[in-house]
């Protein structure tokens, strides 16, 4: 079955080429703009694309991801100049651009996401300013941009189809639109191409004199550089549809490229119904939230649980049902280990038709532009099949790998965090102890090795095949 992935420009589902007929799937993602630490909200966009990624693998496409990095911008130069008083600006500006982008790889790290990797493509803006030169020169020569002093604009009126992402018509556009003190623009809405240098503020040679880029002219000279003038999906937040990414059609057709085939939008985060801010005090890094839930699927689960084209609003509530969920599964996977252990079963290749029917599940609901909150359901309806079947051990070692294949493609690590002061040797030999304190009716002593695990985060589970233990979340 093909994948069909809804497309921001078309307003409709489009699907891919089946891996037979396209093996490769080319996608360029908007990046961070690094100048502080990042959030949840970077964490779901970096989350989104990275598991369409590794769908796409798992379906059998060799995938050419490509995530670009803004580390030439005046909120960088503004960081800069606080962070780094007194140091030249040049200087202060690529350190603070280098202590943030290690920031972001280690917060994507931390939470299992590609970053860094071969599989990952990170152009930096300050790698490409020369080829955006050529870019902007091309533009000029074909008489869709202009010179005005040391700065240059796209002449929008030049722009077929202008406003035809974001559905906006031109008057409306130009009707809300105003011109900024110093520029010299002759319409509104037309967007700097290069930006002239200030003083004291890091610039590059040009042929309009020493400045900068501007920051849409990156993406379209990046993907292009390395994706060619075609290619499959473009993905990125929906507040970067308009001015972003309607300008950066603009001047990628302005040059003659066909540029993005299917453009992939995510929705927001929210926090408790409020956008997130410092100002508010409701700003969540992602130290923040590990440092206080330690697992990344807790995370993971709150957002797969909303399709990516929707907004996510966090909330206490919410990492609370994503906490009982995890812990759903993996209590079924503790129970599963000690099955096949307690009965020495050797996994068989023998398979099931119900499981392979919810594995169908998964698949159409991935297929069906990412829905992860039906591939989500097909899980939870795998762990109470295999509950259901806890006793037929080649079922649930057929199901053990199936569920670990299916959160798998999602991320999901399934692991708990064993860095605790109690070893798994002390836990045995406590339930040993307890074992023995039943066996002679001292159910006294029992139940207070029951409190002493509970105390340090275990917790106890009596069955007939015996007592089984998990670390609590």
């Amino acid at each position: 079955m093909s994948i069909f992935i809804y497309n921001s420009l078309t307003r409709k589902k489009e699907s891919l080429p089946e891996p037979s007929q396209q093996s490769e799937v080319k996608i360029y993602v908007c990046g961070p703009t690094v100048y502080d630490e990042p959030h949840i909200g970077h964490a779901r966009s970096a989350y989104i694309f990275d598991v369409a990624r590794r769908y796409l693998a798992y379906k059998g496409y060799q995938v050419k991801f490509v995530r670009n990095v803004t580390d030439v911008d005046d909120k960088i130069i503004e960081k800069a100049k606080n962070e780094f008083k007194g140091e030249a600006l040049l200087g202060a500006v690529k350190k603070v651009a280098e202590k943030y982008l290690a920031a972001y790889h280690g917060a994507l790290d931390s939470l299992g996401i590609k970053s860094g990797s071969p599989e990952i493509i990170e152009p930096k803006a300050s790698e490409y300013i020369e080829k955006m030169v050529g870019f902007i020169k091309n533009l000029i020569t074909r008489g869709v941009a202009y010179q005005a002093g040391g700065d240059v604009y796209f002449d929008i009126t030049k722009a077929a189809g202008y406003g035809k992402l974001s559905g906006q018509s031109l008057e409306k556009m130009e009707s809300g639109a105003r011109v900024a003190p110093l520029e010299n623009k002759k319409n509104p809405l037309d967007f700097a191409l290069w930006k002239s240098a200030k003083e004291n503020e890091p610039s590059w040679p040009s042929p309009w004199g020493p400045g900068r880029p501007g920051w849409h002219i990156e993406c379209s000279v990046m993907s292009s550089d390395i994706l060619g003038d075609e290619f499959d999906i473009h993905g990125g937040g929906l507040d970067l549809i308009f001015p972003h990414h309607e300008n950066e059609i603009a001047q990628s057709e302005g040059a003659e490229k066909k540029f993005a085939r299917i453009w992939m939008h995510h929705g927001l985060l929210t926090i408790n119904g409020q956008k997130m801010a410092k100002s508010l005090g409701n700003f969540i890094t992602v130290k923040d939230f590990l440092d206080k839930y330690k697992y990344p699927d807790l995370l993971k689960l709150l957002f797969l649980a909303a399709h990516y084209s929707h907004p996510v609003d966090y909330t206490e509530e919410k990492i609370e049902e994503a906490r009982q969920a995890l812990e759903r599964i993996l209590i079924l996977l503790n129970k599963l280990e000690v099955v096949t252990k307690s009965q020495g079963h050797q996994v068989t290749s023998k398979n099931f038709k119900e499981i392979e029917e919810i594995k169908n599940k998964f698949i159409e609901a991935m297929d069906d532009d990412f829905n992860t909150p039906q591939a989500l359901a097909a899980i939870f309806e795998l762990v109470t099949l295999a509950n259901k079947n806890i006793n037929d051990a080649d079922f649930i070692s057929n199901a053990t790998i199936t569920l670990k294949e299916l959160s798998g493609i999602l991320g999901l690590t399934l692991e708990v965090d064993k860095a605790a002061a109690i070893s798994d040797e002390e836990i045995k030999a406590m339930i040993l102890k307890r074992q023995k304190a039943r066996q002679e009716k001292n159910y006294a002593l029992s139940d207070k090795i029951r409190k002493e695990l509970e105390e340090q985060g275990i917790i106890l589970e009596d069955a007939g095949e015996g007592t089984t233990w998990r670390r609590k979340l």
